[in-house]
């Protein structure tokens, strides 16, 4: 019997994160997750949705003739058959990246997958569900992401960064939270503690001024 997931939405945008920023990119966001940070911007996928076939959502992307695909939340390996969506679309020859909490185990993710991990930093209330044995899963095409509303999230996140060596491991991306964090300030503590990550916005923000970059 054909698997499926409970499907929020999909659509085509331009990547508004990650160092794919401005590809146009699918983006296909599962519905529920496990988590309440303070500072989610997508509380409308916590829950509703509509449960469809895997086939008809890999119908629906291919439509859009895009290289890049986002499989999004939500968590969405908070579904088991994430993992046969994330296959299926590589199979397809589609560049494929998850945005996970990293609260759930990424080991079965497939390997061609480019994982974006979002370590919870203590503003998002989220930080204890961080599972660390993750980070040792990650590759060098993966990417961790800190989401910073303030001063006390730069520092911890800069802590983490420097205890897991995780520069080493992968690509490491440090993002304001819009509307508690200045970009400019947070650009410049990045400058002038020399930092080796990427600083990041949210690119459909500022274009359209909502969440979903649509």
């Amino acid at each position: 019997m054909e698997k499926s997931l409970r499907i929020t939405e999909v659509f085509y945008s331009l990547q508004g994160e990650t160092n794919t920023v401005g590809l146009p990119t699918v983006f296909v966001r599962l519905t529920g997750c496990p988590l309440r940070c303070s500072y989610c911007d997508t509380a409308y996928a916590f829950a509703g949705g509509e449960k469809r076939l895997l086939s008809e959502i890999i119908q629906q992307v291919d439509q859009y003739k895009a290289r890049y695909v986002t499989v999004t939340g939500g968590e969405p390996l908070a579904q088991g058959a994430c993992h046969e969506l994330l296959e299926q679309l590589v199979e397809k020859n589609y560049i494929v990246s998850l945005e996970t909490s990293g609260a759930i185990d990424i080991s079965m993710v497939d390997p061609r997958v480019v994982k974006v991990m979002d370590l919870k930093t203590p503003s998002s209330n989220e930080e204890d569900k961080n599972l660390y044995q993750n980070i040792e899963k990650l590759t060098k095409t993966d990417q961790v992401k800190f989401v910073i509303a303030d001063s006390t999230d730069y520092e911890w996140s800069k802590s983490i960064m420097l205890k897991y060596n995780l520069t080493s491991r992968c690509e490491v991306l440090f993002s304001p939270v819009m509307g508690q964090m200045n970009a400019t300030e947070l650009a410049e503590k990045i400058i002038q503690d020399n930092l080796p990550v990427r600083f990041q916005i949210q690119l459909h923000k500022y274009l359209w001024d909502d969440a979903q970059g649509k």
